[in-house]
Formats: C-alpha cells, sequence, structure tokens
C-alpha cells in the first residue's frame, strides 16, 4: 500500500468521517478486526538490516494460559515465559510482589472510556491503554485525557495485523507508523506494545526489542470483548478477584460495559486483599 503523508490522511479521514468499512457498523464486527481502510503514513527509512531475523523462529506463538500456578502463586506458564523470552525483554508476568496492574486493549471505542478513566482519576490508579491507528485517530481527546491524567499509552499496532501472519519488514511498519503518529499528534513517545490477537514470535519480539520497545502481554484475561455477549457483572467481578495473583497483568478491554460497570469494585476488592493497583514499572 502506499504510504500516504499525514496532513492528506488526516484530510481523508475528515472527509470521510472516519466511516468503518461498509458492513462493520455492528461493533461486534469491529472486536479483533483489521482495520486496513486507515491509509498508511509516511516514516523514515530504515537502515535496519531485516535478514538478521532469518535465524530466529517465526512461528506463531499464540498466547493462552494453562491453570497451574507456581509457589509464588503466580501462573505458571507466565513464569515460564518470562524466562524464555527474557532476551527481548518481554513480559508476561510482573515481579512476584504485591502489584498488580491494570492494562486495557482499545481497538474502538464503545463509550465506555469517560467513565473507566473518571473511575481511575476517582481511585488513583495509573493503567496503560493499548491503542490502534483507528482509536487514536478517532478518539483524540480521549488520548489527550489518557497522557494528561498519568497513563501510560501503548503501540498496539497501526492497522491491528497478527505479526506472526505478515513479514518482519511489514511488522516494522506496524510499529513505527503508529510510533510517528503519536509523535506527531501528542508528542508522545511509545516504549510498550501488544501483539494483536496476542500473537507473536520470536523474530516479532526481537524487532520490538531492538526498536526500544518492551513486548507486554498478560498474565490474567476473560471472556470480556464481545460487547453482544457481556458476562454477568457479579461473577466477572468474582472472576476477576478470585484470579488475583502477584505481579499480575490485567487484559481488560474498554469495549466491554461490564468492566465499566465494574471497575470501581474490582479496584477497591484488589486493594482489600492487599495488592497496590500500581502504576506500571517493569521496565
Amino acid at each position: 500500500m502506499k504510504r500516504i503523508p499525514y496532513v492528506i490522511l488526516i484530510s481523508l479521514l475528515l472527509l470521510s468521517g472516519c466511516q468503518s468499512q461498509p458492513g462493520n457498523d455492528d461493533p461486534t464486527a469491529k472486536v479483533g478486526s483489521i482495520t486496513d481502510d486507515v491509509p498508511e503514513i509516511n516514516i523514515p527509512e530504515t537502515d535496519i538490516d531485516f535478514s538478521q531475523f532469518n535465524t530466529l523462529d517465526a512461528r506463531m506463538q499464540a498466547w493462552g494460559l494453562g491453570k497451574d500456578k507456581d509457589e509464588n502463586g503466580q501462573p505458571a506458564d507466565a513464569v515460564l515465559a518470562n524466562q524464555k523470552y527474557k532476551a527481548y525483554d518481554a513480559v508476561f508476568v510482573g515481579r512476584p510482589d504485591q502489584k498488580v496492574y491494570l492494562t486495557f486493549d482499545n481497538g474502538y471505542e464503545n463509550g465506555n472510556t469517560p467513565k473507566i478513566l473518571d473511575t481511575l482519576k476517582e481511585k488513583n490508579v495509573s493503567a496503560v491503554f493499548f491503542v490502534t491507528s483507528q482509536y487514536v485517530l478517532e478518539n483524540p481527546d480521549l488520548v489527550q485525557r489518557m497522557i494528561d491524567e498519568g497513563h501510560v499509552i501503548g503501540n498496539h499496532s497501526y492497522h491491528h495485523h497478527s505479526f506472526p501472519t505478515i513479514s518482519i519488514e511489514k511488522v516494522y511498519d506496524e510499529i513505527m507508523q503508529l510510533d510517528a503518529l503519536l509523535l506527531d499528534q501528542f508528542q508522545y513517545k511509545m516504549t510498550l506494545v501488544r501483539p494483536p490477537k496476542g500473537e507473536f514470535n520470536e523474530q516479532s519480539l526481537a524487532l520490538c526489542n531492538l526498536l526500544g520497545y518492551q513486548t507486554v502481554l498478560w498474565s490474567y484475561a476473560y471472556y470480556d470483548y464481545n460487547v453482544a455477549d457481556q458476562p454477568d457483572p457479579t461473577a466477572a467481578l468474582k472472576k476477576n478477584l478470585d484470579n488475583a495473583h502477584p505481579g499480575a497483568i490485567y487484559l481488560l478491554h474498554a469495549v466491554s460495559d461490564t468492566n465499566m460497570q465494574i471497575l470501581p469494585e474490582l479496584i477497591e476488592g484488589l486493594r482489600k486483599l492487599n495488592y497496590e493497583v500500581a502504576r506500571y514499572d517493569l521496565k
């Protein structure tokens, strides 16, 4: 796809009203969607020799967790993944202490983020918001509010392509175009990246590390992202609290009405369990 200069990109989006592709008006169709309708933007040429990644494993790793816990009460799979991918500065679970971290994936806006931000401000909690280009372009006021209120903005890729399904050169574009967009619009430099769908390989981890990014996965997630099939709030709150563990990295989706509703009780419940709902500090 030919890259379009940033000023022209904004004009195109204003003319189109930032509309989704035809047929994608139903929010459920947006879950996990690829947003190729967002035009690419110019980024500087790179002198990276991409052939250096050819010796690394290109097989897809789709992140998920088993039920086993280690002696510290942490998910054993996440602890092992931390060790396996330590050389690439990839994090799956935090230190085995009393800190837990809230992270939100924001692929599109479903009307819940303002209330989520209200709750975080009221509870004096800093979260990480992983955003895509579509989210940034359609919701600049919310992104600016996240920054102004002390939250961390993370890179969730430009178009939401699964990294192992595209070339390593294209992974570079997916990361660095969003990087350039945040720098241009908000003078904000991202340092955290979450691969779309939690799908990665050794090559993409190595590239992200080379670009100064830490790859952040998670040690807890649940079925919260389908806006047409939301979990019962009482059951969801219990599930989230029952699965609290030292160093937990919670993956929550901001499109979830349930997450918006239970967030105040979740934060207070974690505190009652003697956890600090901490600002991300695992760099």
